[in-house]
């Protein structure tokens, strides 16, 4: 059945957290599906986002992606209380698979931030092609502050994106950045302040669309492989790590007394 603006609903087969929309244009609209708990990601969500890319890319239709999170946030990363309630499904298959997925669209994705970015949540944002932001929004990864490594993406991404020296300070203290920042530093590409973030970023991805389809796809795959090159690199290590630190016994404990330090030092 058609929805506003002509879309229509994919199938919904094996999809229980995601809404995938197609448009007449040949944009396909991913909205994370969890608004009660900022879209925060579960193993089964975590399982429909790997796949989604995966027929989306398969999907001829489909000419451009936009990427958003339902309700007031984007994602607020791994929903904790059942992540650590459940056996992690291979130490590193989960995240490399859902990056290595990512960046092998051929048609460009458009994250549509439409508020808070967390851990996992900043990383499916910033692994995006082209980032829109509304102004509430904020970026952290906070996987240090959880007591374990950034290990599904973040320690690819944020070095591209901001240079090394800036993302270490982020990846070690957990800090948000604001959109406005962001943008400031070429983290994302615009702060969307007088429209919604996800209309602009439809917009956006219909243009594209519409344009020379091999030209625009070869372009992305020839950038990407930067990014292919660096998640090679480090992906593996990092999502290991991550692993080893999220089984240690003194990671609670370690967690809190990081928290009040670094409460102490923000107030200087």
């Amino acid at each position: 059945m058609p929805g506003k603006h002509g879309s229509r609903p994919m199938s919904k087969q094996g999809y229980k957290y995601l809404i995938v929309e197609r448009r007449p244009s040949g944009v396909a609209v991913i909205t994370m599906n969890r608004p009660e708990i900022l879209n925060a990601i579960n193993w089964d969500m975590h399982h429909e986002l790997e796949r989604v890319f995966v027929e989306l890319d398969d999907d001829k239709a489909t000419r451009a992606i936009v990427l958003t999170g339902a309700g007031r946030g984007f994602c607020s990363g791994g929903d904790q209380k059942t992540l650590d309630k459940s056996p992690i499904p291979s130490p590193t298959r989960g995240g490399r698979h859902l990056i290595r997925n990512m960046l092998e669209v051929e048609v460009p994705i458009v994250a549509a931030v439409n508020g808070v970015a967390v851990g996992l949540g900043a990383t499916l944002a910033l692994f995006c092609d082209v980032i829109f932001a509304s102004p509430t929004a904020r970026f952290a990864d906070t996987h240090v502050t959880a007591g374990v490594v950034a290990g599904d993406g973040g320690a690819v991404i944020w070095p591209l994106l901001m240079g090394p020296v800036r993302a270490k300070h982020y990846l070690m203290t957990g800090e948000f950045i604001s959109a406005e920042k962001a943008a400031s530093i070429g983290m994302i590409n615009d702060v969307i302040s007088e429209r919604d973030v996800k209309e602009v970023a439809i917009e956006y991805a219909e243009m594209i669309a519409s344009g020379p389809r091999e030209a625009i796809i070869w372009t992305k795959y020839s950038v990407n492989k930067i990014i292919k090159q660096y998640a090679h690199l480090l992906l593996d290590t990092s999502t290991a790590l991550e692993t080893i630190t999220f089984a240690s016994p003194e990671r609670r404990d370690a967690v809190a007394a990081f928290a009040e330090k670094r409460k102490r030092f923000a107030e200087r």
